[in-house]
């Protein structure tokens, strides 16, 4: 995910623009595409005897992000995923992130994660924790749940937007980062929780907040690395790039090539575009398809898949992404995408941003474009996505026979998960 990381503040924030980050290509990026999509078709084809060939998933996926800052300022617990009726309807569940420091797996937040005492009232079995008790915070949280809701598997994801930069000295020895990633993630007081782990690298041979140059092989001898030393009896899977457009992130790194050693791809095809282009032109930022008129080409969740499917990666190794939050313009005159805006609408927790929940009630869609929905209140406008619109992914989704669909993240939902509740039915 792309989200900045402020546990302290509590905020689940805005990230660096997918569009805004085109101008962004690494040094190496311009002169290894040729190669690396080259590579990648190659890789995809060339026999397993080099690893295990993870398969992927027997049944749709549904799978969400739950962030370990959210018990701070939203105040979005565990327990909330139970009391949503979100729990039943979801298969998997990303924790984030764990940190990525001198080339390994770290605890991003200990507080969050283990250390803190929750109430009666935010505990899933309503007890409250004692101050003796060895393990605390989400990940015994977690634990409650998976006993309530045994089929759940729980990934802890590592990295992020601003937590990616350690990934480049992780590079270095793909084998010592997969060591520390296990110690880590199957350390003896939370082992029973995680049910495997999800990388979550931005960007490979790309860049992000920061450059990297590790190469198009890179990634896919990390993949490697992790696969061989979590096992087959563990998940491993990663969040990547949605940037289809001609020499774009898709084409800087062996995705191919690692997607073997994968379950699968959470494809982040969202924040396509939004009000780090503060003029305008407003557009939907996770257009299902293109449309006459798109600020970009390449950029929408369609021409995404596609690049992946071209490139050699299965199609049940691919999660469509849906995004449970708004991206929005102040100073928009115009009710269809291509207006003129003059900066960022207002946001809760960051300008240009809102979660679902809240912009269903403050800024209703009034309509639709290349199969997601847009609002125009006063002077604002706003893109997200409604039950309505992720029903119709859904069904996208089943025709391309992705494995399922993953979404960012449970507390932009309404109280009674609605937007939950579509994913689930619309992939039955």
């Amino acid at each position: 995910m792309r989200f900045r990381h402020k546990a302290a503040a509590g905020f689940a924030t805005l990230m660096l623009p997918l569009a805004g980050l085109v101008a962004l290509a690494s040094p190496a990026q311009t002169a290894t595409t040729t190669a690396a999509t080259s590579a990648t078709a190659a890789t995809a084809a060339t026999s397993a005897s080099d690893g295990v060939v993870a398969p992927g998933p027997s049944a749709k996926v549904k799978l969400g992000y739950f962030i370990e800052w959210g018990v701070y300022g939203r105040n979005y617990n565990v327990k909330n995923l139970v009391t949503s009726g979100s729990a039943e309807k979801v298969t998997h569940i990303n924790y984030a992130f764990g940190n990525v420091v001198d080339g390994k797996c770290a605890i991003g937040d200990s507080w969050a994660d283990y250390e803190m005492p929750v109430s009666a009232d935010n505990s899933v079995t309503g007890e409250a924790d004692t101050a003796d008790q060895p393990l605390k915070g989400n990940f015994n949280q977690l634990r409650q749940l998976k006993a309530k809701y045994p089929n759940i598997k729980i990934l802890w994801s590592f990295g992020g937007w601003t937590w990616s930069g350690g990934f480049t000295e992780a590079a270095k020895n793909p084998a010592a980062f997969a060591q520390s990633c296990y110690d880590l993630v199957e350390d003896p007081r939370w082992a029973d929780v995680f049910d495997g782990i999800d990388i979550d690298w931005e960007y490979p041979n790309a860049c992000g907040l920061t450059c990297d140059t590790s190469g198009a092989a890179a990634y896919k001898d990390m993949t490697k690395a992790l696969r061989a030393k979590f096992g087959s009896q563990n998940l491993v899977t990663a969040a990547v790039t949605a940037d289809a457009s001609d020499g774009g992130k898709i084409e800087a790194a062996e995705y191919a090539g690692a997607a073997k050693y994968l379950n699968w791809y959470n494809v982040m095809t969202y924040d396509f575009f939004g009000a780090w282009a503060a003029n305008g032109p407003t557009a939907p930022h996770s257009p299902l398809t293109s449309y006459k008129g798109i600020p970009a080409q390449g950029f929408n969740s369609a021409a995404a898949i596609a690049k992946y499917k071209d490139a050699g990666v299965p199609s049940n190794k691919l999660l469509l992404g849906i995004g449970f939050y708004g991206r929005g313009w102040t100073g928009v005159t115009q009710d269809a995408p291509g207006g003129t805006a003059t900066g960022p609408a207002a946001g809760i927790w960051e300008e240009g941003f809102e979660d679902y929940k809240v912009l269903k009630a403050s800024c209703p869609a009034t309509g639709t474009i290349a199969g997601t929905a847009y609002a125009h209140c006063g002077s604002d406008w706003w893109s997200y996505d409604t039950p309505a619109t992720v029903l119709g992914k859904m069904s996208w989704a089943k025709k391309q026979n992705l494995g399922g669909a993953f979404f960012w993240e449970f507390s932009g939902d309404t109280g009674d998960g609605e937007l939950v509740s579509a994913i689930n039915t619309g992939l039955k």
